[in-house]
């Protein structure tokens, strides 16, 4: 938005197409990252350098000064500790905001002549691999849409148990006990109960109370008095969350989970292994998006602006389509009336 602020002539696919390539540079950058250092790094360490590669892009610069722009994204790019947000939830979120003002800012001094080449996810020969076959095999294939506004590593437990209640049609009062299994980060997700919306984000265990206790999450579950909610700190005391070698091996290519519910009459259930939904391997519908998009701004938006956006969205494929009608749809105006 704030590059095509600039741009009042872009069109809708011009824009489309410099999105698809900003995901690519940032999740190559990313594989590379993950790929050649031990520590785990949170995605506004490599979405910068999307950034960068998308502000190049739309405001026309030449090759030399997006090798530029890219290393000093790549530099001053926030390589915060993933693990320290899981184990203490904040309002960090994976350093994605400070990511993308250093993606902005390396764009605005690269082309002012600052030198930052080489990027080390991008040229040296330990990150050649990652970038082998660009061009050729597009990584936003391989992306996925969020059911709930909670951290990923949480999904494939909420699936996991999701699939044992409406396949069995058991209701939250017959639980007696509930185990889920899953990889080693999503056992540290914040198991108590939350006291503000960051930790209710980052939570397993609170999670999946709140699916069983609404059959779905929404942005109104993880805010105010849902979070002191009684009856969801009553399933969260049933909920055991523990670390499996099995998923351990295939994290982070998949989110995997199992778990196992016990009635209080003794029937137990197993859900069999299960990779969180929204991604190729099992991909929303496009009513799914649809209802997705709702949740999550409706009640800001309201139904007439959200019905606009979502139709202007789906019309910047059309070849005259400009991208400025869409995006004044985002803003609220300045003096509503």
């Amino acid at each position: 938005m704030a590059f095509a602020g600039n741009r009042p002539e872009l069109g809708g696919r011009e824009a489309l197409e410099a999105l698809v390539i900003a995901y690519e540079v940032a999740a190559r950058a990313g594989l590379a990252l993950h790929g050649t250092v031990s520590d785990y790094h949170t995605s506004g360490a490599w979405n910068a350098l999307g950034v960068a590669a998308l502000g190049c892009r739309l405001l026309g610069h030449d090759e030399n000064t997006l090798r530029h722009a890219i290393g000093i994204a790549e530099y001053h790019g926030p390589r915060s500790q993933m693990m320290r947000e899981i184990d203490n939830p904040s309002m960090l979120h994976d350093g994605s905001g400070m990511g993308a003002m250093v993606g902005i800012s390396s764009v605005l001094l690269a082309a002012m002549g600052f030198t930052g080449a080489p990027a080390a996810t991008v040229e040296t020969a330990e990150a050649a691999p990652f970038w082998q076959d660009l061009g050729e095999h597009w990584t936003i294939e391989h992306n996925y849409i969020k059911p709930y506004p909670i951290c990923r590593w949480a999904h494939g437990s909420i699936d996991a148990v999701r699939s044992i209640m409406l396949t069995n049609q058991i209701t939250p009062d017959a639980i007696a006990s509930i185990e889920v299994r899953t990889f080693h980060e999503g056992s540290r997700l914040f198991a108590g109960i939350p006291e503000n919306t960051t930790q209710a984000q980052y939570s397993l265990p609170f999670a999946v109370a709140t699916f069983l206790l609404n059959g779905r999450i929404g942005p109104e579950h993880v805010e105010g008095e849902a979070l002191s909610d009684p009856k969801a700190a009553e399933l969260l005391s049933l909920i055991t969350v523990k670390e499996c070698d099995r998923h351990n091996d295939r994290f982070p290519a998949g989110r995997w989970a199992d778990a196992t519910v016990e009635l209080k009459d003794g029937t137990r259930f197993e859900s069999g292994d299960i990779n969180a939904r929204g991604g190729p391997d099992s991909p929303f519908s496009d009513e799914e998006l649809r209802e997705k998009f709702d949740t999550m701004t409706l009640r800001m938006l309201g139904p007439e602006r959200t019905g606009k956006i979502w139709q202007a969205g789906l019309g910047l494929v059309e070849q005259n389509a400009r991208f400025a009608p869409f995006a004044d749809l985002l803003y609220a105006p300045v003096n509503p009336a």
